[in-house]
C-alpha cells in the first residue's frame, strides 16, 4: 500500500524548510541574485509556490502545460500567471529540434512536420535523424508546432535551486526525496545540535570550487582525455579540507585511469599530487611497471618507516621481496603468517538454492551453539551503539544539515583524533560492565536511526544478548580500536559467521570458503590481527562430496 503524507503540499513545506535554513546560516555567501530569489519566491501565491515548486522536482526543464496537473493546486494557469511576472518561467522556450521530440509524441511530430508516406512511418528516432538534415535550427514552441493546442513552459532558473539544494546538502547526490523519506518514517536521522561552524561551506569560495570540482568529476566519467580533465582541475585552487579530500580522491581515479592506459608517466605525476589513501601505494607500483626499479625501492623503504595503515603495511611487505629480487638484493626478512584453525567440511551438493554461507551455517549449528551469519554488521553495530555520542559529536566540518547518516569526515584521516577524548571516555566503559548498560540502552533509544555502523536489520535482541555474554570485553576493546585505526579499511573482511556457546561464555568467528575461493588480503591481516590478539577465529573450507552434480 503506498504510503501518503497528511498535508498534500508537502513539497512546498520541504522547499521552503531548504530557503529558510540557507537564509539563515549561509546569508553570508549567497550571492544577491539567490537572496532575490529567496525574497520573491515567499511573496508569491501559495498555488504559485506549490507550482514552482512541483517543476523544480521533476526531471527537466521543459514542460507541456497539459502534464503539470496537481489537485492541490488548482487552476494551473492561474498558478502560472504570477511566475511569468518573475521571469523564471518562459511560456513559449525557444527548443533544438532533439528537445522538441524528447517532448512530443509521434503522431505529434507527424502533424507539425507534415509528414507523409515512408517518412510518416520511420520510427521516432529515424524520424529525428531525417528532420535534422532538413530543418536543425532551434526555433520557438509555437513556431515548431504553430497548431499545438498546448503550451511548453520553461524553467529557467532551475540551476539556481540546484545551487541552494547544495549549499543545504553539501554534496550533489542528495535530493529532496530525503524529506520525504524522512517525513514518512522510511529514514530517521539522529537529532544534531548545529553551531554556526557547522557549516560544508565557509566561503563563496568554496561552493564555487565544489561546483567547479564537480564539472571535473562529470569530465572524468564522460570518459574525457586526462589532459583535459587535469588542465580544468588545475583551475580549482581549493582552501576547504572535505573538498580538497574530494580533489584528492578524483586525482587518485585520474591515476588509475593513466594506469589502465599504461601511460606511466602521466600516472605517476597525477598520483604525486593526491594525498588519497592507497595513492602512495600505486606511486611504488607504476615506477616498478616503468622500469624504475630503484626508485620504487626507495620509496617503498620509506613508506615502511612510516606505513600510513595496516593495509599499506601488507602490500608493501608483499611487494618488498620482489623489488628485492629484480635488484638482486638480499630477500628482506618477511613477518610470519599466522597459523589457521583450519575446519574442513565435505558435503551433499544441495538439490535446492543455497549460498555456501548459509550451507555452513546450517552444518555447524548446534541446539546449545547456535550460529549467526553476520559478516560485516555484528562488530561494527556493537561498536556504533557503545561509541553513539562520539561518532554524531557535532563538532565543526562533521554535520551540515539533518539528514546525515553520520559525520562527513568520517572516513578522514583525523577522524579519531578530533574526537580522541570521546572515543576514550566510550571505550572506558569497557573496564567495568557499563558498557552492557550502554549498548542496550543506545539499541532501545536509538533504534532505526541511520547509523554508519549499525546495521538495524541484522541485529535483533536475541542476538544483541548473545554477543553481550560471549564476547569478551577485552576483544570487543581489540575489535573497537582496529576500526577506529583505519574506519575505511576495517569496517569490512570481517569473518561470515560466527558461533556461540552461551553456556560456556564464548565464540568463534568464522570465515567461509566455497570450492576454489582463497584468503583476501583485508581478511588474513584480520586473521592476524586475531592471532595476534588471542581471539578466536577458524577458516572453514567446504568441498562437495565426489558423487555430487
Amino acid at each position: 500500500m503506498k504510503q501518503t503524507l497528511p498535508n498534500p503540499l508537502y513539497y512546498l513545506s520541504n522547499f521552503q524548510t531548504v530557503l529558510d535554513w540557507v537564509s539563515e546560516r549561509y546569508d553570508d555567501i549567497l550571492i544577491p541574485e539567490e537572496r532575490c530569489f529567496i525574497a520573491d519566491f515567499g511573496n508569491l501565491p501559495q498555488a504559485s509556490q506549490a507550482l514552482y515548486v512541483r517543476m523544480v522536482m521533476r526531471k527537466g526543464d521543459y514542460f507541456r502545460q497539459s502534464k503539470l496537473s496537481y489537485p492541490e493546486i488548482g487552476d494551473i494557469h492561474q498558478a502560472m500567471l504570477p511566475l511569468l511576472k518573475t521571469g523564471w518561467i518562459n511560456p513559449d522556450p525557444i527548443l533544438t529540434l532533439d528537445q522538441l521530440f524528447e517532448l512530443l509524441q509521434k503522431p505529434e511530430i507527424v502533424a507539425a512536420f507534415s509528414l507523409t508516406g515512408p517518412h510518416k512511418q520511420l520510427r521516432k528516432a529515424e524520424q529525428l535523424d531525417y528532420l535534422r538534415s532538413i530543418s536543425n535550427e532551434p526555433k520557438l514552441f509555437s513556431a515548431w508546432y504553430p497548431l499545438s493546442t498546448e503550451s511548453v513552459v520553461h524553467i529557467k532558473n532551475k540551476a539556481l535551486c540546484d545551487r541552494l539544494r547544495l549549499i543545504f546538502f553539501g554534496n550533489w547526490h542528495q535530493d529532496w526525496s530525503e524529506f520525504v523519506l524522512s517525513d514518512l518514517g522510511i529514514y530517521r536521522y539522529e537529532a544534531i545540535s548545529f553551531s554556526m561552524e557547522s557549516r560544508g561551506f565557509q566561503t563563496r569560495r568554496d561552493v564555487e570550487d565544489y561546483i567547479d570540482l564537480q564539472v571535473c568529476r562529470e569530465l572524468f566519467h564522460a570518459e574525457e582525455p586526462i589532459a583535459l580533465v587535469l588542465e580544468r582541475l588545475a583551475k580549482v585552487h581549493i582552501e576547504n579540507d572535505w573538498i580538497n579530500r574530494r580533489r584528492d580522491k578524483l586525482l587518485f581515479q585520474l591515476g588509475q585511469q593513466a594506469e589502465k592506459q599504461k601511460d606511466w608517466d602521466q600516472a605517476l605525476a597525477v598520483y604525486v599530487m593526491s594525498r588519497y589513501p592507497g595513492a602512495r601505494l600505486r606511486i611504488i607500483r607504476v615506477l616498478e611497471k616503468a622500469g624504475q626499479s630503484a626508485a620504487a625501492l626507495q620509496r617503498l623503504n620509506e613508506a615502511l618507516n612510516a606505513p600510513e595503515s595496516d593495509a599499506e603495511l601488507q602490500q608493501l611487505q608483499l611487494s618488498a621481496p620482489r623489488l628485492n629480487r629484480k635488484l638482486g638484493h638480499q630477500k628482506p626478512v618477511t613477518p610470519p603468517i599466522a597459523k589457521l584453525d583450519i575446519i574442513e567440511l565435505r558435503l551433499p551438493y544441495p538439490e535446492v538454492p543455497f549460498y555456501v554461507e548459509g550451507v555452513v551455517k546450517n552444518q555447524l549449528t548446534q541446539e546449545n551453539a547456535p550460529v549467526y551469519y553476520v559478516e560485516n554488521t555484528l562488530i561494527n553495530s556493537l561498536f556504533g551503539l557503545l561509541c553513539w555520542s562520539a561518532i554524531f559529536k557535532p563538532i565543526p566540518g562533521a554535520f551540515f544539515h539533518p539528514f546525515h547518516r553520520g559525520p562527513v569526515d568520517l572516513t578522514s584521516a583525523d577522524f579519531h583524533s578530533r574526537r580522541l577524548n570521546d572515543f576514550a571516555a566510550c571505550l572506558a566503559q569497557l573496564d567495568s560492565d557499563d558498557y552492557l548498560i550502554t549498548i542496550r540502552h543506545t539499541y532501545q533509544a536509538k533504534l532505526g536511526i541511520q547509523s554508519p555502523f549499525v546495521f538495524w536489520g541484522a541485529l535483533d535482541e536475541d542476538l544483541l544478548n548473545l554477543a553481550l555474554t560471549c564476547i569478551p570485553a577485552q576483544h570487543l576493546r581489540h575489535w573497537f580500536q582496529r576500526i577506529l585505526s583505519d574506519i575505511k579499511a576495517n569496517r569490512n573482511g570481517f569473518p561470515d559467521l560466527i558461533q556461540f556457546w552461551p553456556n560456556d561464555r564464548r565464540y568463534n568467528m568464522i570465515e567461509v570458503k566455497g570450492p576454489g575461493d582463497r584468503l583476501q588480503d583485508n581478511q588474513q591481516r584480520l586473521i592476524d590481527y586475531c592471532a595476534l590478539h588471542q581471539m578466536p577465529i577458524s577458516v572453514c573450507y567446504l568441498d562437495w562430496l565426489e558423487d555430487s552434480p
